[in-house]
């Protein structure tokens, strides 16, 4: 089984490698960079007044956009 990716577990110049080739909508940048400060699925959720299920697809669009570069 593959490593989980957990984006705050990225190093700085990765995370910034991200934020130029992902183009990622601006919730996904929101969600991206709520996670990168190790705040959990339900924390965004809260703070950004979004369901928990767009958290989810959130999740998912921003790891397949890290997945591809």
């Amino acid at each position: 089984m593959g490593k989980v990716l957990k984006i705050f577990d990225l190093t700085v110049s990765e995370l910034q490698r991200c934020r130029e080739l992902c183009n990622f909508t601006p919730d996904e940048q929101e969600y991206f960079e709520q996670r990168s400060r190790r705040k959990s699925n339900v924390q965004i959720a809260l703070e950004s007044h979004w369901s928990e299920s767009k958290v989810d697809r959130l999740a998912h669009a921003v790891k397949e956009k890290i997945k591809r570069i």
